[in-house]
């Protein structure tokens, strides 16, 4: 997400650096790229004009023009000014003081809102909740049809009720919730191909119905500037609470996270970043600026790995990733722990350092291909996992052989995994460092040998 806005910053702080300090001509130059920059990821005019303006104003103060290391206070300005585009702060669920929280989600047909309800079920099933999920969505064909599917895969009830009356349905459902003691109602409501008052009319009744904690305007991020278009319609005709930016892993641009929230103050709460059910993120304005400029999101991947990854024994595991002795059975067990976390694309990009480091280099992460990593380690015995320099021509074709692969495939991953271990034993020891960027970015030719 965000890669062609982040890579056009990234060319506007580059031609700011090593320049000395810099002049109200500079930063004009630099403010015209960025306007362009901001346009062409989609982002619309008055936002780009408000935030502009913003930084340049700022990039002539003294903390700028009289520093040091300018483009790196220009930097600092830019990720402040985009933070506060986006909202500054999360703004979580609100959740009811007396059960059951109630959420209404809104939303054009096929921006991904009957998703969203299961991916919001899921979520909230982490957090010890118990959601009833009810399909109102009585004008497309399947619509009930589909939550259910989706319901079943995380296990989360559906009421569909009776009739083709959603008003009804959705009334049912919150008694319904009651009576089989579910605290969360999350009702999904119809959409259409275009914002008409028949849609609105309904939601508005539906909402009236049943008095939601929160109602949520479901936006498909990769239809950009319409987005924002589309939650300015909502606006107006229903009050909506936030927002939730679905497919946002398929946008390389990033209008819409940028523009919504200035234009219809409302704030953005959850993203959605791939079509698993738990890909759905809690929206956070300062991580997000700091994914745009290449900084990485180091918390948020860290918060990724205490929800999915189990480690039997951290302390150890920590003790043989500093000593360098980490081995192919660690290797195999930490791939599928991280294979749980999401596509390993975007784990890297919340690396910090890792798209600067790797910008303009061609980092393809063949995801299928991990399978046949996994074939070759398998196939070798305990003894060898734990010791591959061991591995010697007769091991390697035998190993060959029995995971379906050639020898070379068995070079390759043996050889990067001794360029990876060595590298985790750099940062055991400390900070990231220079070149560890790259060094992932090899160690994920892993996939694909």
């Amino acid at each position: 997400m965000f890669d062609a806005l982040g890579d056009r910053l990234h060319g506007v702080f580059s031609g700011l650096s090593g320049r000395g300090k810099l002049s109200a001509d500079d930063i004009d130059l630099a403010m015209r790229e960025i306007r362009r920059a901001l346009l062409e990821a989609d982002v619309s005019l008055p936002v780009v004009k408000q935030v502009t303006n913003a930084i340049s104003e700022r990039a002539k103060g003294a903390e700028v023009l009289g520093s040091l290391k300018p483009e790196e206070q220009v930097v600092t300005i830019v990720n402040e000014e985009l933070t506060r585009l986006m909202g500054e702060t999360n703004v979580g669920l609100a959740m009811a003081s007396k059960p059951p929280t109630i959420i209404l989600a809104a939303g054009l047909q096929g921006s991904g809102k009957t998703t969203f309800c299961a991916k919001l079920a899921r979520h909230l099933q982490k957090q010890g909740r118990a959601p009833l999920m009810v399909a109102c969505d009585v004008q497309r064909p399947a619509a009930a049809d589909q939550l259910e599917v989706l319901g079943r895969q995380i296990d989360a009830p559906v009421y569909r009720g009776d009739g083709k009356d959603p008003v009804k349905i959705a009334s049912q459902g919150v008694k319904e919730a009651g009576k089989a003691g579910k605290d969360v109602v999350i009702v999904d409501t119809a959409g259409r191909t275009s914002v008409d008052e028949e849609m609105m009319a309904q939601l508005v009744d539906i909402r009236d119905a049943v008095d939601p904690t929160s109602v949520l305007l479901v936006l498909d991020a990769m239809t950009g500037q319409t987005a924002v278009d589309v939650a300015s319609a909502f606006s107006d005709a229903v009050d909506f609470d936030g927002v939730v930016l679905t497919k946002l892993d398929g946008d390389a641009r990033g209008g819409a996270a940028l523009s919504v929230r200035a234009v219809t103050g409302a704030p953005i709460i959850f993203i959605g970043t791939g079509e698993k059910i738990d890909a759905l993120e809690a929206f956070h304005p300062d991580r997000m600026a700091s994914r745009i400029l290449g900084r990485g999101d180091l918390q948020s991947l860290m918060e990724k790995a205490q929800e999915t990854v189990e480690i039997e024994d951290p302390k150890d595991l920590q003790r043989r990733i500093k000593d360098g002795n980490l081995t192919l059975e660690d290797f195999l067990d930490q791939m599928r722990q991280v294979k749980k976390m999401g596509p390993i694309s975007q784990l890297l990009g919340m690396v910090p350092g890792f798209k600067s480091a790797t910008r303009g280099k061609d980092i393809q992460v063949d995801e299928d291909k991990l399978g046949r990593v996994e074939a070759i380690i398998q196939s070798m015995t305990p003894e060898e996992r734990r010791r591959p320099d061991m591995i010697n021509g007769s091991r390697r074709r035998r190993i060959a052989m029995g995971s379906g692969t050639s020898v070379q495939e068995v070079n390759q991953l043996l050889s990067q995994f001794k360029q990876m271990r060595k590298l985790m034993k750099q940062i055991g020891k400390g900070a990231i460092p220079a070149g560890l960027a790259e060094g992932l970015a090899g160690g994920q030719q892993l996939t694909h040998p």
